[in-house]
């Protein structure tokens, strides 16, 4: 049924419809074009990690300067996100997509070039100001370009993986180019990546309507604002603690914003946010799964890579290509994601891949000074594999379905604003429990590590369970019903 709490939408023009009936050679440009653009802004998420050593002492950071060089992408990337959404909506989302991957293209090469650290930050920021245009508009084009269900499904579903397995893939693609070619490297591969996606999408994505409309200017400096605040105060808790005057202002000062972006979006006639969103049933369980689910998942490839490198040796290299059983899991199980939608709905997916993520987590919890990668974190690594390719990629295709065309922009920028607040939520409280368990614990500085990791698998497995428990919350599927239903476009 179709949802009845948000307005209907014009139909899209058949040159628009390039998933029933274009040529296959330019339907697959388009959606690898897409596919390759959110890969690569997901992958500028964690690719820089593994490099950061190297940029320490190659641009001389300061050991606080250095952690600027992640949150000024996050920041920026997660504060921009609901605005480059709508932005998409009102301008044209093939427009501020392009002009997004252009900007993202040119600031890599301004931060590959970077002399000094100063320089490099700015690049940063500029390189999250072109991910928050191009990010949630390549997803609003897919829902608006794929249109024949099947299709949709698929493209979703692909989309899904590359968010999902990216970051994964982005510690395989750190270690092996910082490894090999030095840190800047890391950025300059996005150029002539970035330059082809530019050309092809010029050339190939179609322009979908627009929706004249206003602005919300009250509702984009609110949201800005305050989902900036709270990333902050959650990268300052991480490392400053709880406890700290940074942190607890930056986060009652995104609370107060995020309530008044409430209270604004509730009477703009054209919100930034349109709170209808969350009316359907599906699409609120969906977001709040993307939020403790993120909390889970993301946070534990970085307490496993600290354990990999700096208790069991593994170099940058190693690290990365130990999470390529679920990196590969991911991908393989972006085929059948789509056809178990459809057959069963989400709520068995979701509480399948919840149980193989929790299961991931309390494995990990098992690891001392001694454990090899095989049996045990082989076998959490394809459990995660399992668990974030069925609990997390669905979500997606959840999400956007059933959006009307009018608010894909604001839905795709929703989404990925929860995405990267949980992400940030998730590894401040989990770097705070690693610090509490390591600081009460005694033995070797080794066995401290192994004691704080452990403890930090322990808590992330209870956020996993929360994502079991919001999973239970999807509509059960009457028997003849489509489970999964794309909007009628």
């Amino acid at each position: 049924m179709k949802d009845a709490t948000l307005p209907p939408d014009p139909a899209l023009p058949p040159e628009a419809a390039l998933g029933a009936g274009s040529p296959r050679l330019r339907t697959g440009i388009v959606l690898t074009v897409l596919l390759a653009c959110q890969l690569m802004i997901i992958l500028d998420g964690t690719v820089m990690n593994v490099a950061l050593s190297r940029i320490r002492s190659d641009l001389h950071f300061s050991a606080t300067g250095l952690s600027w060089v992640g949150n000024a992408y996050t920041l920026v990337f997660g504060g921009l996100l609901l605005l480059g959404g709508r932005a998409g909506d009102f301008l044209g989302r093939r427009r501020v997509f392009l002009a997004g991957v252009g900007v993202f293209t040119a600031a890599s090469l301004l931060g590959a070039l970077a002399p000094t650290a100063g320089w490099l930050i700015a690049a940063r920021v500029l390189q999250g100001v072109g991910a928050a245009m191009a990010g949630p508009n390549a997803l609003a084009l897919l829902t608006s370009i794929f249109t024949e269900p099947k299709a949709r499904m698929r493209a979703l579903a692909l989309y899904s993986g590359m968010a999902g397995a990216g970051f994964a893939i982005g510690l395989i693609v750190g270690g092996v180019l910082t490894q090999w070619l030095g840190w800047r490297s890391v950025l300059f591969i996005n150029v002539p990546l970035g330059g082809l996606a530019v050309v092809l999408a010029a050339r190939f994505l179609p322009a979908v309507p627009r929706h004249p409309a206003r602005l919300d200017l009250p509702g984009a400096l609110t949201a800005t604002a305050g989902v900036a605040a709270l990333v902050y105060g959650f990268h300052s808790a991480a490392s400053d603690g709880w406890a700290n005057a940074t942190t607890c202002l930056s986060l009652l000062a995104g609370a107060g914003l995020v309530g008044v972006l409430i209270a604004v979006e509730r009477k703009a006639p054209q919100p930034l946010l349109p709170l209808l969103l969350f009316a359907d049933r599906n699409r609120a369980a969906a977001y709040a799964n993307v939020f403790v689910g993120y909390m889970a998942s993301i946070p534990m490839l970085f307490f496993l890579s600290l354990y990999m490198q700096d208790v069991r040796g593994a170099s940058p290299l190693e690290t990365g290509v130990a999470f390529l059983p679920a990196a590969v899991l991911m991908f393989v199980l972006i085929q059948w994601v789509p056809r178990l939608l459809k057959r069963v709905g989400p709520k068995p997916v979701t509480l399948t891949g919840s149980a193989c993520l929790v299961a991931a987590l309390l494995l990990l919890t098992r690891l001392t000074e001694d454990t090899g990668y095989f049996p045990t974190v082989f076998l959490a690594a394809v459990l995660m594999g399992c668990g974030t390719g069925l609990a997390l990629m669905p979500l997606s295709v959840i999400v956007m379905s059933e959006a009307p065309p009018s608010v894909a922009g604001a839905a795709g920028g929703t989404l990925q604003t929860i995405q990267q607040t949980g992400t940030a939520l998730g590894l401040s409280v989990l770097a705070t429990v690693f610090g509490v368990a390591s600081r009460d614990a005694t033995g070797s500085p080794r066995q401290l590590l192994v004691t704080g990791v452990t403890a930090a698998f322990a808590a992330a497995a209870v956020m996993a369970a929360l994502t079991f428990v919001g999973s239970l919350a999807f509509r059960r599927v009457a028997r003849g019903e489509r489970p999964v239903r794309p909007s009628d476009s």
